[in-house]
Protein backbone atom coordinates (compact mmCIF):
# COMPACT_ATOMS: atom_id res chain seq x y z
CA UNK A 1 0.00 0.00 0.00
CA UNK A 2 1.13 3.06 -0.83
CA UNK A 3 2.07 5.95 1.81
CA UNK A 4 -0.52 8.42 0.38
CA UNK A 5 -3.06 6.22 0.24
CA UNK A 6 -2.54 4.90 4.15
CA UNK A 7 -2.01 8.70 4.79
CA UNK A 8 -5.40 9.47 3.11
CA UNK A 9 -7.26 6.61 5.36
CA UNK A 10 -5.82 7.90 8.48
CA UNK A 11 -6.93 11.13 7.99
CA UNK A 12 -10.37 9.79 7.00
CA UNK A 13 -11.20 7.67 9.95
CA UNK A 14 -9.75 10.44 12.22
CA UNK A 15 -11.20 13.60 10.73
CA UNK A 16 -15.11 12.24 12.74
CA UNK A 17 -13.58 12.00 16.10
CA UNK A 18 -11.35 14.99 15.96
CA UNK A 19 -14.94 16.83 14.99
CA UNK A 20 -16.35 15.16 17.64
CA UNK A 21 -14.04 16.42 20.41
CA UNK A 22 -14.50 19.48 18.70
CA UNK A 23 -18.41 19.10 19.91
CA UNK A 24 -18.16 19.47 23.52
CA UNK A 25 -15.26 22.44 23.12
CA UNK A 26 -16.80 25.57 24.85
CA UNK A 27 -18.16 27.34 27.92
CA UNK A 28 -21.24 25.22 29.40
CA UNK A 29 -24.00 26.49 32.24
CA UNK A 30 -26.01 24.96 34.50
CA UNK A 31 -28.39 26.10 37.29
CA UNK A 32 -30.22 22.91 38.80
CA UNK A 33 -32.37 22.31 42.34
CA UNK A 34 -30.55 19.79 44.47
CA UNK A 35 -30.57 18.44 48.27
CA UNK A 36 -28.22 21.11 49.12
CA UNK A 37 -30.05 23.15 46.97
CA UNK A 38 -29.48 25.36 44.11
CA UNK A 39 -26.51 24.81 42.15
CA UNK A 40 -24.91 27.16 39.93
CA UNK A 41 -22.04 25.33 37.44
CA UNK A 42 -19.78 26.72 34.78
CA UNK A 43 -18.16 23.69 32.63
CA UNK A 44 -15.03 24.24 30.21
CA UNK A 45 -14.19 22.01 27.96
CA UNK A 46 -11.24 21.77 25.52
CA UNK A 47 -9.71 19.83 22.55
CA UNK A 48 -5.86 19.69 22.06
CA UNK A 49 -4.59 17.45 19.79
CA UNK A 50 -7.68 14.86 20.15
CA UNK A 51 -7.27 14.91 24.20
CA UNK A 52 -10.11 16.42 25.52
CA UNK A 53 -9.83 18.38 29.25
CA UNK A 54 -12.24 20.21 31.38
CA UNK A 55 -12.83 22.59 34.63
CA UNK A 56 -16.08 23.28 36.43
CA UNK A 57 -16.73 26.13 38.41
CA UNK A 58 -19.21 25.88 40.97
CA UNK A 59 -21.71 27.94 43.59
CA UNK A 60 -23.80 25.98 46.18
CA UNK A 61 -24.45 26.15 50.26
CA UNK A 62 -21.33 24.57 50.95
CA UNK A 63 -19.39 26.43 49.17
CA UNK A 64 -17.83 27.54 45.55
CA UNK A 65 -14.86 26.87 44.21
CA UNK A 66 -12.67 25.44 40.48
CA UNK A 67 -12.49 21.95 40.21
CA UNK A 68 -10.60 19.67 37.48
CA UNK A 69 -13.16 17.44 35.22
CA UNK A 70 -11.33 13.56 34.97
CA UNK A 71 -12.04 10.98 32.73
CA UNK A 72 -13.98 12.92 29.83
CA UNK A 73 -15.14 10.92 27.05
CA UNK A 74 -16.89 11.91 23.96
CA UNK A 75 -17.98 9.02 21.45
CA UNK A 76 -20.40 9.91 18.92
CA UNK A 77 -23.14 12.46 21.33
CA UNK A 78 -22.44 10.06 24.22
CA UNK A 79 -20.18 12.69 27.21
CA UNK A 80 -19.24 11.21 30.90
CA UNK A 81 -16.41 12.78 32.93
CA UNK A 82 -16.34 12.85 36.34
CA UNK A 83 -15.58 15.45 39.07
CA UNK A 84 -14.08 15.01 42.43
CA UNK A 85 -15.01 17.49 45.61
CA UNK A 86 -12.81 17.68 48.70
CA UNK A 87 -15.60 17.36 51.72
CA UNK A 88 -13.39 18.12 54.22
CA UNK A 89 -10.35 15.73 53.72
CA UNK A 90 -13.07 12.83 51.84
CA UNK A 91 -12.86 12.69 48.13
CA UNK A 92 -16.63 12.51 46.72
CA UNK A 93 -16.70 11.79 43.31
CA UNK A 94 -19.23 12.89 41.05
CA UNK A 95 -19.87 10.86 37.78
CA UNK A 96 -21.63 12.84 34.60
CA UNK A 97 -23.36 10.11 31.95
CA UNK A 98 -25.39 11.72 28.92
CA UNK A 99 -25.57 12.82 25.49
CA UNK A 100 -24.61 16.34 23.72
CA UNK A 101 -27.09 17.41 20.90
CA UNK A 102 -25.60 21.11 19.57
CA UNK A 103 -25.73 23.73 22.60
CA UNK A 104 -27.72 21.33 24.95
CA UNK A 105 -25.80 19.16 27.14
CA UNK A 106 -28.46 16.41 29.26
CA UNK A 107 -26.70 14.76 32.11
CA UNK A 108 -27.25 12.37 34.44
CA UNK A 109 -25.16 13.15 38.01
CA UNK A 110 -24.21 10.41 40.45
CA UNK A 111 -23.44 12.62 43.10
CA UNK A 112 -21.36 9.64 45.28
CA UNK A 113 -24.50 6.92 46.70
CA UNK A 114 -26.07 10.17 48.06
CA UNK A 115 -28.04 11.29 45.34
CA UNK A 116 -28.65 11.02 41.72
CA UNK A 117 -30.07 14.45 39.73
CA UNK A 118 -30.99 15.35 35.92
CA UNK A 119 -29.51 18.79 34.58
CA UNK A 120 -29.35 20.51 31.58
CA UNK A 121 -26.00 22.54 30.42
CA UNK A 122 -26.28 24.76 27.75
CA UNK A 123 -23.19 26.13 25.30
CA UNK A 124 -22.55 30.05 25.74
CA UNK A 125 -21.30 31.88 23.17
CA UNK A 126 -17.71 32.85 23.04
CA UNK A 127 -17.54 36.32 24.69
CA UNK A 128 -16.84 39.27 22.18
CA UNK A 129 -13.69 41.05 22.16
Amino acid sequence: MKIRTILTLALAIASPLLAAAADLAGRWTSRFDSQIGEQNYIYVFASENGQLSGTATYEHSMGKGDVKLKDIKLDGEKVSFTETLDMGGNALVITYTGKVEGDTMTLTRQVGEFATEQITAKRTPPAKP
